[in-house]
């Protein structure tokens, strides 16, 4: 299962239509919100994580964040430590303010949703995505050990990658390198 089909299913729907409901949107806005959305949260997770101890870095933040919290209790997501939470989450994917309005520029005109909408929606989506991921980690360390939560084809980095590869070459590399391209570039 890759990140964004995580996030969509987390608690059988109820994730995503607590964070449509937390900012205004229907449960079928939310999922093509978030769909336009977790994809450019992937590249950024997967960025990271290639560089120096960005692996590591990023396994700490899933073992000690609480994010599960998010996944496990969607109702949680309406409240405002979920936006405060999210927002340093983005601060660390992506990067910068302007990323993260690019982000969501990108997304509106994908979605026809409003931009301002899915700026608030942000923060939401990257606790989703690190509610999932931490609750994969979770589940590959109790399954396999460690090195299962990163096993490429199901652990952590296996979840980024189906989004990551978009053009299913088999190499992420090109794949991450234009999207932080068009992330850090401009629009």
């Amino acid at each position: 299962m890759n990140i964004l089909e995580a996030v969509l299913s987390a608690q059988g729907g109820a994730a995503v239509r607590e964070a449509g409901r937390s900012v205004g949107l229907s449960q079928e806005q939310t999922g093509s919100a978030l769909s336009a959305i977790v994809p450019a949260l992937a590249a950024g997770l997967q960025r990271n994580a290639s560089q120096p101890g960005g692996l590591e870095s990023l396994l700490g933040a899933l073992s000690g964040g609480g994010h599960t919290r998010y996944v496990d209790d969607p109702s949680s997501l309406g409240q405002q430590d979920v936006v405060s939470d999210g927002n340093a989450i983005l601060g660390h994917i992506l990067g910068s303010k302007d990323v993260s309005r690019s982000v969501a520029g990108r997304a509106a005109a994908q979605t026809g949703l409003g931009e301002d909408v899915l700026k608030k929606l942000l923060p939401v989506a990257a606790s989703l995505v690190m509610g999932s991921l931490a609750k994969q980690q979770m589940g590959q360390r109790s399954a396999a050990g460690v090195g299962g939560a990163l096993a490429g084809g199901s652990g952590i980095l296996g979840m980024l990658t189906p989004l990551v590869d978009q053009n299913r070459d088999g190499s992420m590399l090109d794949d991450i390198l234009g999207q932080a391209g068009k992330l850090f570039g401009g629009r």
